[in-house]
């Protein structure tokens, strides 16, 4: 594990078999297909930090993350946090041990909490089943504590999560997370299915939490303006790969990629700086059927043939020939 970095996913990879049933494909004689939602994607988190992942949809953000948690097995590659393997050949119990302090939230707070429960039941959940505490009465303040300390009034356990707007629930979701004492939370979308003057209320609670708990975030968003707000590093996805990574600031003034520079170009400019900005084209490929070389190439206006059949490796932050060629000028879109 790299020095001074909490989380580090080395090389990972997942492949699905989205094949047809046996018999189709003998009847039809086609083969088996594969999709690689994930194609040797590597980053680091520092203590403390929050790690963006952004990208369209499909890009496979959703995928990492579920890999990260473990809650999806990786086809190959290795992801460690605090020095701890989470493959299955880690020692069981240290596994166990970290899984307490790992947790996620999901993009819609209401499928995530259990409609059937109220609301001090869900956040107590993970307190009763990792046993952090056993009097019943503690297990109650301290899901006071919780909801006072996400901005809901203790009170409101007693409630269900239908009686809450969406702003309420993902607050909700967020003291159940807190609740096993977590370190490092995984936020898959956390604010994509609310109103926009929730979502910065939401952002502000996050932020909040982590400087007073010191939490470690991998937040994955295709929201550019989201990311701006929340994060001091920022891995670009496209396709399964990581195409740009990069400091936050460095990212917005100077983007590398051409990927990077759609993305902005396609975000209002409220400024109105007068800059030319390059129109998004096209669609994202079908990953079961990707592009030879670089997958960008067929939207790209600086593929030529290299880029057509060979794969940019990520050098000094980017993966992108044209950039690695000299063609394509690094400050071309500050």
């Amino acid at each position: 594990m790299t020095e001074h970095s909490y989380v580090e996913v080395k090389d990972l990879r997942r492949v699905f078999d989205v094949s047809k049933p046996w018999l189709n494909r003998v009847l039809e004689g086609s083969e088996k297909q594969y999709l690689k939602a994930v194609d040797g994607v590597s980053f680091t988190i520092a203590k403390g930090e929050t790690f963006a992942l952004v990208g369209e949809s499909g890009s496979g953000k959703s995928t990492v993350a579920r890999m990260v948690v473990g809650l999806l097995s990786p086809t190959s590659g290795e992801v460690a946090i605090d020095g701890v393997s989470m493959s299955s050949r880690a020692a069981t119990a240290e596994r166990q041990r970290l899984r307490r302090r790992i947790q996620m939230i999901f993009q819609d707070p209401y499928a995530s909490l259990n409609p059937r429960w109220q609301v001090d039941r869900i956040v107590a959940e993970p307190i009763r089943a990792f046993r952090l505490i056993e009097s019943e009465k503690d297990i109650s303040d301290r899901v006071g504590e919780l909801l006072s300390l996400v901005g809901l009034h203790p009170a409101d356990g007693r409630k269900y999560p239908h009686e809450f707007s969406g702003g309420q629930r993902q607050r909700i979701a967020i003291a159940r997370a807190l609740a096993s004492n977590a370190e490092f939370i995984v936020c898959d979308e956390p604010t994509s299915a609310l109103d926009v003057s929730v979502q910065a209320q939401i952002l502000n609670l996050m932020r909040d939490l982590q400087d007073r708990l010191g939490l470690t975030y991998l937040f994955i968003s295709h929201n550019l303006a989201v990311v701006r707000h929340m994060a001091s590093r920022i891995g670009v996805m496209y396709l399964g790969r990581i195409v740009e990574i990069s400091n936050g600031r460095e990212l917005f003034a100077h983007p590398k990629h051409p990927y990077t520079r759609m993305l902005l170009d396609a975000v209002p400019d409220v400024g109105m700086t007068g800059r030319q900005r390059i129109p998004v084209k096209g669609e994202i490929p079908n990953p079961i059927n990707p592009p030879s070389g670089c997958t960008f190439n067929p939207r790209c206006p600086f593929a030529n043939d290299r880029c057509r059949t060979e794969i940019p490796p990520l050098l000094g932050g980017v993966a992108c020939h044209a950039i690695h060629e000299g063609r394509l000028a690094i400050d071309a879109a500050a």
